[in-house]
């Protein structure tokens, strides 16, 4: 049984790899789609038709991504990570895995492949619940972890007395950990506040203005930045950007 699960686990890392080279592309898009749902403002028009071609390019991008999330979830944790962060991050694992495998879904429905309509509709709100809920998720497992990141610098602190903190190895790495999580976790409540303007369930106060501006803003570039170019944390069920 070990085996067969370390096989599916290296098999599942290739493929990942390779799906990887379209995520920056895909980032992208989501630039152009979110700035263009911001400048139409829900109304019919050049901006809008730009938002929905581009949405649905994005689709395209995340065939078979859910294998990622997919690998994430039978990935083995950190000893010593608290079991309510580990089942939050398999939960986020499983929730983002279900989303873009039902977005690929309503991708051959409205690309019209899949000619029934009304149930690609409803799957396409399931996956966006889906992608909501990983969001919440993400945000809880990002509070915890920079908890448990705050109490180790304070041990670090303490142990130094009158030193320079700053001059630590380790306590400087644990606060580049802890502000990539910073960052992590405003990207991950801005997502939640997405997810709600694209179901929308408070449609007077998330605007597809609003929408737009939680989707396209600056934060999430930082953050997809940040994850780009640092090296990748012991936690890889948190590790991977959302997609919508």
């Amino acid at each position: 049984m070990g085996t067969t699960l370390d096989v599916s686990r290296a098999e599942l890392a290739l493929v990942v790899m390779y799906l990887n080279k379209a995520e920056a592309r895909d980032k992208l898009c989501r630039a152009i789609q979110y700035g263009s749902k911001f400048l139409s403002g829900g109304q019919p028009g050049t901006a809008q038709n730009v938002d929905k071609s581009t949405s649905l390019a994005r689709k395209v991008f995340r065939l078979f991504k859910f294998v990622n999330d997919l690998h994430g979830l039978i990935s083995p944790v950190p000893k010593g990570t608290p079991l309510p962060l580990v089942l939050l991050g398999k939960s986020k694992n499983a929730l983002l895995s279900t989303f873009l495998f039902l977005d690929q879904i309503v991708w051959l429905g409205r690309s019209g492949i899949y000619k029934n309509k009304e149930r690609a509709e409803l799957l396409g709100r399931i996956s966006l619940f889906c992608w909501m809920g990983s969001s919440v998720c993400t945000t809880l497992v990002e509070v915890g972890e920079i908890g448990r990141l705050s109490s180790s610098m304070k041990k670090i602190e303490k142990g130094l007395k009158h030193g320079n903190k700053y001059q630590d190895e380790e306590y400087r790495a644990k606060l580049k950990q802890s502000n990539e999580r910073s960052l992590a976790l405003i990207k991950s409540a801005m997502d939640i506040v997405v997810a709600a303007g694209l179901l929308q369930l408070a449609p007077k106060k998330i605007t597809p203005r609003v929408t737009g501006a939680f989707g396209s803003s600056p934060p999430s570039f930082l953050v997809t930045s940040c994850f780009r170019h640092a090296p990748r944390s012991k936690h890889p069920e948190v590790d991977r950007g959302s997609w919508c």
